[in-house]
């Protein structure tokens, strides 16, 4: 096979490719001694068939698949011997072709541009921990301790109020009658939560230990007995115990009972736990520094074929006119994207950075967490849809690029405040909320246009009709 590379200006090369007619002749021996050993015919027994007869019989049909094989085959081997990556699928011209003939054809590519990632190098990134106050996390503690309640029995003389434990037995009847599932033993109920059946707890206000009281209300629609629900039920409730919510004490024994070692060790948790609470977020905003950076860098060209296919995705479902209009501002926008993409993908093809499959099922099983109730849809949506599960490659793919430049650059560690984080996250927010509302300016003013001709009477519809078509 012999190589001729035309075109070296630019992107856009034409490789001239020759392949003689005794390498095809071996392709096509291989594939006849191939077809030989299955092929049936009259007269002949497996694997006998005359090459001339299988000639005659099959000739165009085998040197159509040999040809294509031959064609894969070299042009693949053109580009990887002169160190061209395609940026899109590479056009093949065939210009001599035939049995007992060389082979010629052109391979005419657009190849990705050469990135110098020596830029990288000086990549600055500030990194975030945030320093929790003493008072914060004694906050936070006293709301666990607050929500943690601890019911403690009293004087039988003190009636239920609201926020109160009352245990009672009770048997309910309806219209005198028995039914079934009217009775409970040891029924608990915080007075004022309503947890019950609607109505129940504020009959029991001012109950006192020991007291029998009678509750009346309707049963409720998930009643397992449906042909009694909405029917009207007598309780009669024997009262066990009052207890009254006592303050918990912040001590060792509290925080063992939250599975920390003592206290100590509980406020570590909690400091941790405050600042993991900042961290995702934080760490986007660092991401973000090292991306604005990146944008920065330069590419002497990038492929117009993949300039033309991200303008086509950032103007989805825009009009022809409003794409004219907005064509210079989406063509800047695709080829910051594009560069982006080419220097971080050639980052993590020099450093060999891949993406593991128990690294996919680490990030779906995060996904399914973040989702309780719904795991099961969200795994038949991943399952059904394979883009999907592409896209989840290429974010892990982008993460873990990210985190290996930050580990080589020149990142510095910056303790903030609680509210320094706060303000900083604000910022970033309305900044990325700014971008989104940019973004969709166009493609909300192409609704409104759309939607004030729907509003038009008919015979206005025509006149504007007739001044679109005229343009």
């Amino acid at each position: 096979m012999k190589v001729t590379v035309q075109n070296k200006k630019g992107l856009n090369k034409d490789l001239k490719v020759l392949v003689d007619k005794k390498t095809l002749e071996k392709y096509l021996n291989e594939k006849y001694d191939e077809v030989s050993k299955t092929v049936q015919l009259k007269g002949f027994r497996p694997g006998k068939v005359p090459k001339e007869i299988l000639k005659r019989q099959f000739g165009k049909a085998l040197y159509g698949e040999v040809l294509d094989k031959v064609l894969k085959e070299t042009s693949t081997k053109a580009l990887t011997d002169n160190k061209i990556k395609p940026a899109g699928q590479p056009k093949i011209d065939l210009k001599s072709f035939g049995e007992d003939k060389d082979l010629e054809y052109i391979i005419s590519v657009t190849e990705l541009p050469k990135i110098n990632l020596k830029q990288i190098e000086s990549i600055k990134a500030e990194e975030y921990e945030v320093t929790i106050e003493n008072k914060e996390i004694d906050k936070r503690i006293s709301e666990i301790a607050k929500n943690q309640k601890n019911f403690v029995e009293v004087d039988p003389a003190k009636v239920a109020n609201d926020g109160d434990l009352v245990t009672f037995d009770y048997k309910a009847t309806i219209d005198g009658e028995n039914f079934k599932g009217n009775e409970g033993k040891n029924t608990q109920l915080e007075l004022g939560k309503d947890l019950f059946i609607k109505g129940f707890d504020k009959q029991l206000i001012k109950v006192k230990k020991d007291e029998t009281v009678e509750v009346e209300v309707s049963l409720p629609e998930n009643f397992p007995e449906k042909d009694l629900i909405g029917k009207k039920a007598k309780f009669a409730c024997k009262i066990l115990s009052v207890k009254k919510s006592k303050p918990i004490e912040v001590n060792d024994e509290f925080a063992k009972n939250l599975g920390a070692k003592d206290l100590k060790d509980l406020r570590s948790l909690i400091e941790k736990q405050i600042n993991d609470e900042y961290k995702n977020s934080l760490d986007m905003i660092t991401k973000k520094q090292i991306l604005d950076q990146i944008e920065k860098y330069k590419i002497d060209e990038i492929p117009e074929n993949l300039i033309e296919q991200e303008v086509q995705i950032l103007s989805q479902g825009l009009k022809e006119e409003d794409i004219k209009k907005k064509k210079k501002e989406f063509e800047t926008k695709a080829k910051q994207r594009i560069k982006v993409g080419l220097i971080l993908n050639e980052y993590g093809e020099q450093n060999k950075i891949k993406v593991e499959e128990n690294e996919m099922q680490a990030e779906i099983q995060k996904q399914l967490r973040m989702m309780p109730g719904q795991e099961k849809f969200l795994m038949e949506y991943y399952q059904k849809n394979p883009s999907a599960v592409t896209s989840l490659r290429g974010n892990i793919y982008e993460e873990k690029i990210i985190s290996s430049i930050m580990s080589k650059s020149k990142t510095t560690k910056k303790k903030i405040g609680k509210m320094e984080a706060e303000k900083l996250i604000k910022e970033q927010n309305e900044k990325d909320l700014e971008k989104v509302k940019e973004a969709s300016a166009v493609k909300k003013d192409s609704k409104t246009k759309k939607a004030d001709i729907s509003k038009e009477s008919p015979s206005d519809k025509k006149k504007t009709v007739k001044k679109v078509s005229k343009k």
